[in-house]
């Protein structure tokens, strides 16, 4: 950028108007102008006040109706009434004084008829909604202009209205901008997109959108400033995606090609050995993956597969090819639970190829260690062994395998558990173990919807398992309300019948102990935690619910050891505050049947693989988002049982939470679900950002919304990155890469 982009705001408009910009987090001259308008008030129509919610920070365009002064009757002091309208609404606006002269000002200004921009928090009194003590502009009263014709036209244009606080005012901000703004060149202004690509779109130069946005004349302009940004930002991101691709594409990888036909080994072997048929997307992507291990550049897909739908078995298979070849595979987990049950999950699918140089082991066996943070001494010394020598060929580990002390003979392919859970730097830390780049793959068991794919998995290449293998029965879903006690008692009913048909069931609760709040809160990435265990829901905007206490899983087990209903069934508990061992003897009762009611924490949300468990009961279904209630669900019907999942809720009809449940209820397909979730959050939580505790980068572009911007913006920007992988012939679009997607930032991108 030039100087003049990052020139800070209290050089550019003096420190007492820079201070409050700075409290918006605007800070120089490029911060100010990226803080586009929200929106934009035409002074012909009028701002619909039934909209307006409790406690919101609001700007509005309104017709005052009227405006009174008198004296408070209670105590001292003078108040001033008046009423604004949008034709059948109305809203109080209240100010204070000493006494009623202090006010007169305010009373002649808000004449009945005249058009306004009023801000402030919307508040509540004697039952009616109301700004007490707001902001205000009058409209071709307050603006400036220097003759009367110039006020009229002004008076006519749409009127910007940014993002705003109670330090500073929408209107404020605007006269900051055009200060800045006006006297700027388009030398000053560096613009990312590449001439030919604006020509071939039709699309003005950067300073020209942002005089579109900032300072529009009608509807159109302002539009087409918009649609020209929003552009922009879909173009830098894929730029960025496309750099990292070519990047990855241009290191040396060791091929790891498939054995020849009849040949043997431990792929053949296992495919020999397998009970069950591929399904045909299991077949047409494990040939995807075998051709891309066969090549001398590293692999980069993505495996996204509904809940059951046999990843695991495409995973062991490519990891199997490298073994053939000579190297070895790691497969990394977000938690303990989970890499003990995949190492588990593997072992049984191998059988004796899993006891290599042991007695009774295949002849072409391999080993696969497991090695987390909780490992004893002998344990962990054996599983580093084992995988420093090469004895083992598959090692399953957490955030354990990337501490600098484990080593590989010949480190080939990573494959990554969901992938969201892990961020740039870890994912590198473990491919950098390997003597050249290994290769990678990515599985997770959320459905992504395409135009997220291509924004937060834009570097990988995409593969979806849509089949559900053959023989599982399907999963039926209800909603339970949970003040009805005839319902929840038929819940605990359905749960004796299961288990005396010798099924099992988990029980899940959003919270450990009922009498600590948040005692259950997440430590993310500390070794050996399931920083999982409270509902994302509730995590994002970083504030409690206020609605009924949270279910917890300590009160939750004692209730239902009591129950009637429950008499004589072995219930235990899981959660993440309990030692390794515990969390693994507890799993291993229940999956042998010892335990036959199973109250837990979202520890088991992935991975967990237990055939007979055919019930999923979740308690506070309501504040649970729908990614997680769809893995939660997931966990049941695995085997040849259907299943049932039964959501708790105490959701009232028509609030998004309510939604959340209800979609549940009524389809299994991961990628409808994944919509709808999308449909429902914000960007930022889109892209992440709630995660990494910084803002979206992006301003405009909406990644649910806008799939032909990003998809167009994608075809462009690998043809710029093909012809110049480097960006050396554009500085530019290379700057607005740094500046967005620094490496704190970059994060986002891992996110789905």
């Amino acid at each position: 950028m030039t100087d003049r982009m990052t020139e800070p705001l209290a050089k550019a408009l003096g420190t007492r108007s820079a201070g409050p910009l700075a409290k918006l987090g605007v800070h120089t001259v490029g911060d100010l102008l990226g803080h586009y308008p929200r929106r934009y008030g035409d002074p012909g129509k009028l701002t619909d006040l039934g909209g307006l919610a409790l406690g919101e920070h609001v700007t509005i365009v309104a017709q005052v109706r009227s405006a009174t002064v008198r004296r408070m009757r209670n105590r001292a002091g003078a108040i001033l009434e008046a009423v604004v309208t949008d034709g059948p609404q109305q809203l109080s606006l209240t100010f204070f004084a000493k006494g009623p002269g202090a006010l007169r000002y305010h009373e002649q200004r808000l004449a009945p008829g005249r058009l306004g921009l009023f801000t402030g928090v919307v508040g509540v009194y004697r039952g009616a909604r109301q700004l007490a003590h707001p902001d205000y502009r009058i409209i071709g009263m307050d603006d400036d202009a220097e003759d009367t014709e110039s006020a009229v036209l002004e008076a006519s244009r749409p009127i910007p209205i940014y993002p705003a606080s109670g330090s500073i005012p929408s209107w404020k901000i605007q006269p900051a901008v055009r200060t800045v703004l006006d006297p700027l060149r388009e030398e000053d202004v560096p613009d990312p997109l590449p001439d030919a690509v604006r020509e071939r779109h039709g699309l003005g130069t950067r300073l020209e959108a942002l005089r579109d946005v900032h300072e529009p004349y009608d509807v159109k302009q302002w539009q087409r400033g918009r649609d020209r940004l929003r552009y922009e930002e879909a173009f830098v991101l894929q730029a960025a995606l496309a750099e990292r691709r070519a990047r990855a594409e241009a290191e040396p990888a060791t091929a790891r090609p498939l054995r020849a036909p009849g040949e043997p080994g431990i792929l053949a072997d296992l495919d020999a050995a397998l009970p069950f048929e591929l399904t045909r997307g299991q077949r047409e992507i494990g040939e995807q993956v075998a051709q891309d291990l066969a090549r001398s550049r590293p692999m980069q897909r993505l495996l996204q597969g509904e809940v059951g739908s046999g990843k695991t078995v495409v995973a062991l298979r490519a990891m199997l090819q490298v073994v053939d070849a000579g190297g070895q595979a790691a497969l990394l987990a977000p938690t303990e639970v989970l890499a003990a049950q995949h190492a588990r999950t593997l072992r049984t699918l191998l059988g004796p190829l899993a006891e290599g140089g042991f007695l009774g082991g295949a002849e072409h066996g391999t080993r696969v260690a497991l090695l987390t943070g909780s490992l004893g001494a002998a344990a962990r010394k054996e599983a580093l062994l084992d995988a420093a020598s090469g004895a083992a060929g598959i090692v399953v580990g957490t955030h354990a395998l990337l501490s600098e002390n484990v080593q590989f003979a010949d480190l080939g392919l990573v494959v990554v558990d969901e992938q969201h859970r892990f961020g740039v730097e870890q994912r590198d830390a473990l491919r950098a173990k390997a003597r050249t780049s290994p290769h990678l793959l990515v599985m997770t068991a959320t459905p992504i919807p395409r135009t997220v794919a291509m924004t937060v998995f834009g570097d990988l290449e995409t593969s979806a398992l849509t089949e559900i293998p053959a023989g599982r029965a399907g999963i039926t879903t209800h909603v339970v309300p949970a003040d009805n006690p005839a319902w929840m008692d038929r819940t605990w009913a359905r749960v004796r019948e299961e288990v005396d048909a010798g099924h099992r069931a988990y029980v899940v609760c959003a919270r450990i102990h009922p009498d600590e709040p948040g005692d259950d809160a997440p430590r993310a990435g500390a070794e050996g935690d399931d920083y999982d265990e409270l509902p994302d829901f509730l995590l994002e905007d970083g504030t409690a619910d206020e609605r009924a206490p949270l279910r917890a899983v300590l009160e939750v087990a004692d209730e239902l050891r009591a129950h009637p209903r429950l008499a004589g069934v072995a219930v235990g508990i899981l959660h993440g505050q309990m030692p390794p061992a515990e969390k693994d003897a507890a799993m291993a009762a229940f999956a042998s049947g010892e335990v036959q009611v199973l109250v837990s924490t979202t520890v088991v949300e992935v991975g967990v693989d237990v055939r007979e468990a055919t019930v999923m009961v979740v308690h506070d279904a309501d504040r649970f988002g729908i990614s997680q209630l769809h893995q939660l669900r997931g966990r049941v019907g695995r085997g040849s049982a259907p299943g049932l999942c039964l959501l708790v809720s105490t959701a009232q009809p028509g609030t998004p939470a309510a939604t959340r449940v209800e979609t549940l209820a009524r389809t299994n397909d991961g990628f409808e679900l994944a919509t709808v979730d999308l449909e429902l959050r914000s960007e930022g939580d889109v892209l992440g950002a709630a995660q990494s505790g910084r803002a979206s980068s992006l301003r405009l572009l909406r990644v649910v919304k806008d799939a032909d911007v990003i998809a167009t913006a994608r075809e462009d920007a690998a043809a710029v990155v093909a012809e110049d992988p480097g960006l050396e012939r554009h500085p530019a679009l290379r700057a607005a890469i740094a500046d967005q997607l620094d490496p704190e930032r970059e994060e986002f991108l891992e996110r789905a």
